[in-house]
């Protein structure tokens, strides 16, 4: 018997990405809301431990580019953008977005060494991303039920839990806790979809609310007795969740956490609230008023959860047969691929 096996266990997998800090898995991170990088503007942010520089050229198109001049190491950040290029506030190299230095003022020959990384970028949800490669093999991830559909979105300030991203994001699909850190006593059944990439996969949870509790009596008599949630992983690094499924009322109910790895030990989580953009006056309230009722949802949860994700060495040695979510996660997140970010590649 092995160390991730005991009795009424089944084997865990062994660690390579999950949970690991010298590993950033390739997916896409957040770097700032959109507003703050408006056009003609650049900015230097720390992105998963890289200093990337964003820049908005005259065209509207947002790039990404490592933030230091290949010259002597200047921060682009601080340079000056020239219609769909970038130059360095020290001499002024003009790169463009895909890192080719097109210009240098003193001489018209450009060395094969004036070339920096770039990154694929895309604008959703009201933030920019940034794919840690020069291209990336899809678009930011969606909700099945929004695509195609006029979005209003709102969030939190993002806040920092101390451990690795991996540990967070399990806690949608941890059933055990639902019964015994937030007191809601339904017995959930898991089914389980995979993209063909393999770096989306769906979790979804389904019950019947029970009926020994005035709380779940009341609840079951205003949502119906089913009850059913669907967790989206994209890349190890977003979580799309969706409450409210199959119940009376209340439509379905979408919030995404996006993840981002600081340092050892300290992982920064941004809560984005997401509807479906309603028509007329009447349309627009019950838009805001659902995106108020998904952050509620939100809020009810997170306080209990901190507690734990703040205070905790993970340490799996005993996985029941409940935890078999869990072990199923640990399996997508360890067959993604590493990026250049990485301190070691697996």
């Amino acid at each position: 018997m092995n160390q991730f096996q005991n009795q009424n266990t089944q084997p865990i997998v062994k660690m390579k990405i999950f949970n690991n800090w010298d590993i950033i898995a390739k997916g896409w991170y957040i770097a700032c809301p959109s507003k703050e990088i408006p056009k003609g503007q650049a900015k230097s942010l720390n992105i998963c431990g890289q200093r990337i520089v964003i820049f908005r050229g005259q065209d509207g198109n947002i790039r990404a580019l490592d933030a230091y001049c290949p010259h002597l190491g200047t921060d682009l950040g601080i340079g000056q953008v020239d219609g769909n290029f970038i130059r360095c506030f020290f001499h002024h190299w003009a790169f463009d977005g895909e890192g080719n230095c097109q210009n240098i003022p003193c001489q018209s020959t450009i060395p094969d060494k004036a070339k920096l990384q770039s990154y694929a970028t895309d604008e959703k949800y009201d933030f920019i991303w940034v794919y840690p490669d020069t291209k990336a093999p899809n678009k930011v991830v969606e909700f099945d039920e929004l695509k195609g559909k006029s979005l209003v979105t709102i969030h939190d300030k993002a806040f920092d839990r101390s451990c690795h991203h991996h540990i967070c994001m399990m806690n949608g699909i941890d059933a055990q806790h639902l019964q015994t850190v937030h007191k809601l006593n339904i017995k959930m059944d898991l089914s389980l979809e995979e993209n063909q990439s393999g770096t989306i996969v769906d979790f979804t949870l389904s019950g019947e609310f029970p009926q020994t509790t005035a709380r779940e009596r009341i609840a079951q008599k205003i949502f119906g007795e089913h009850y059913e949630y669907t967790m989206r992983y994209a890349d190890g690094c977003m979580g799309l969740l969706t409450i409210m499924k199959k119940v009376r009322i209340v439509p379905p109910l979408h919030m995404i956490y996006a993840y981002t790895p600081l340092e050892t030990g300290r992982t920064r989580i941004q809560p984005i609230y997401v509807a479906k953009q309603r028509k007329g006056i009447f349309g627009w309230v019950i838009t805001r008023m659902l995106l108020l009722l998904t952050k509620l949802a939100y809020y009810f949860l997170r306080g209990e959860d901190g507690m734990i994700y703040d205070n905790i060495r993970y340490n799996p040695n005993a996985i029941l047969n409940i935890d078999t979510p869990l072990v199923k996660y640990m399996h997508y997140v360890n067959q993604l691929q590493p990026s250049v970010w990485s301190k070691n590649k697996v």
